[in-house]
C-alpha cells in the first residue's frame, strides 16, 4: 500500500472519528434542552406534593387530639374575633399561643413556608361562610391547600385566652361567630350537632 493510499484512510478515519463526536455532542445537547425543564416540573409537583402531606397531617394530628377544635373555639366573645389578633381579627405573622398554632410552627414557619389557614362554616342549606384565623400573604401559583372537617357540638365551650373553657357554650353564647345554621332543627338538636366546620390549609414556599 503507498504512502498517498495510508494517507487517504488516515484522513477518512479522521472524518468518521469527527463525525461520531459532533452527532454524540449534538445528541447530548438535544437532551440536555429536553429533560432540563421536565426535571425541573418533576421536582417542584414533588415538593407540592410533600407540603400538601404536611399540611394534611398537621390537620390530621390536631384534629386527633383535640387541639383543631380549640382552635376554633379560641375566641375574645367580648371582640367577637379570635384570642390577641388585634384589630385585623385574624393572626398574620405568628398563629394563636395555643397547641394548633405550636404545630403549624413545627410544619411550617421552621421550615420557611408561609401558610394561611381559613375557618369555613354553613349558614345556611347551602351558603358556607368564611372565618380568617391566619393569613400570612397572597398564596403563590404553587400553593397547595388541605382540609379537614369538625363537627361542632351544642355542648362544645367557647375557649378563654388562657386555654380554659368558657362557662358559655357555643350554643348559649349570642356572640360566637359560627351560628347553629342548617344543624338549628329538631333533628339536630336530638343528635346534639351545631354546626360542621372545614378548615383549609393553604400553604407555598415563601
Amino acid at each position: 500500500m503507498g504512502a498517498s493510499d495510508q494517507r487517504g484512510q488516515a484522513f477518512t478515519l479522521e472524518a468518521v472519528v469527527a463525525a461520531i463526536v459532533l452527532l454524540t455532542a449534538v445528541a447530548f445537547a438535544l437532551q440536555v434542552t429536553i429533560v432540563t425543564p421536565l426535571s425541573a416540573s418533576t421536582s417542584s409537583q414533588h415538593i407540592e406534593g410533600q407540603q400538601r402531606s404536611v399540611a394534611q397531617g398537621a390537620l390530621a394530628s390536631a384534629a386527633e387530639d383535640g387541639s383543631l377544635k380549640e382552635a376554633i373555639l379560641y375566641r375574645n366573645q367580648t371582640a367577637r374575633q379570635f384570642h390577641n389578633t388585634g384589630d385585623q381579627g385574624f393572626y398574620t405573622d405568628d398563629p394563636p399561643d395555643i397547641e394548633f398554632g405550636e404545630k403549624l410552627d413545627q410544619a411550617f414557619t421552621e421550615q420557611g413556608i408561609a401558610y394561611n389557614v381559613l375557618v369555613r362554616y354553613q349558614v345556611g342549606e347551602e351558603a358556607i361562610d368564611t372565618e380568617e384565623m391566619i393569613l400570612q400573604g397572597t398564596p403563590s401559583d404553587n400553593a397547595v391547600s388541605a382540609t379537614w372537617t369538625i363537627s361542632l357540638r351544642n355542648d362544645d365551650h367557647v375557649i378563654n385566652e388562657d386555654g380554659s373553657r368558657n362557662e358559655t357554650t357555643v350554643r348559649e353564647s349570642d356572640r360566637f361567630y359560627i351560628p347553629n345554621g342548617p344543624a338549628d332543627n329538631a333533628k339536630s338538636s336530638d343528635n346534639g350537632l351545631y354546626n360542621v366546620v372545614t378548615v383549609e390549609v393553604v400553604a407555598w414556599r415563601i
